[in-house]
């Protein structure tokens, strides 16, 4: 399984819950988030929690490519959290990690994106599904805030001393926040 990860805290539950059932290579592509920096410390944040939780799973650092960001939100500036913008940001986000599932023979692919309970499940699985068909790789439907998945990775997130960023990652959210 091929999981696109937002963060570290919000793959804490999902890596724990899912080695259960796969191997699992988290994919950190993120070209939302900012500044740089920011994105930085969270790469390194995932990958220390992966150290951390010892679990066997593999790690992939996507590029960090803001500008494709920018261009899809042109128009999309002042739009709540939530919105059209954050749609195109995570049909941006599942595509490359499609691709990488892909290019990586991988079953399956998945995102950490519905354990926040600001973040619309429905939508990301429908937006999985329809790139999953397009690129020809499963995509595993999931809400994982569901069935106090949002509550373990909070749980998690204390114990394992993470940085639980407070703003979602794009220019936009931080300005709101």
């Amino acid at each position: 399984l091929l999981l696109h990860s937002c963060c570290g805290p919000c793959s804490s539950y999902v890596m724990e819950y899912l080695t259960q059932y796969f191997d699992i290579t988290i994919f950190y592509y993120n070209p939302n988030i900012a500044p740089e920096s920011e994105f930085r410390f969270r790469a390194e944040e995932q990958e220390r929690l992966i150290d951390e939780m010892g679990l066997g799973v593999k790690y992939q650092l996507g590029k960090y490519d803001p500008e494709r960001f920018f261009e899809l939100a042109k128009g999309l500036e002042d739009q709540p959290e939530g919105g059209e913008r954050c749609f195109k940001c995570y049909r941006l986000r599942l595509e490359e990690a499609a691709k990488a599932a892909k290019d990586g023979s991988f079953d399956y692919f998945t995102t950490t994106l519905s354990i926040s309970p600001l973040k619309n499940a429905g939508a990301i699985n429908a937006i999985g599904e329809r790139i999953g068909q397009q690129v020809g790789v499963n995509w595993l439907p999931s809400d994982f805030k569901k069935k106090g998945g949002y509550q373990r990775s909070i749980e998690l997130s204390r114990q394992y001393r993470l940085y639980r960023q407070n703003y979602c990652g794009c220019e936009f959210s931080r300005r709101a926040g």
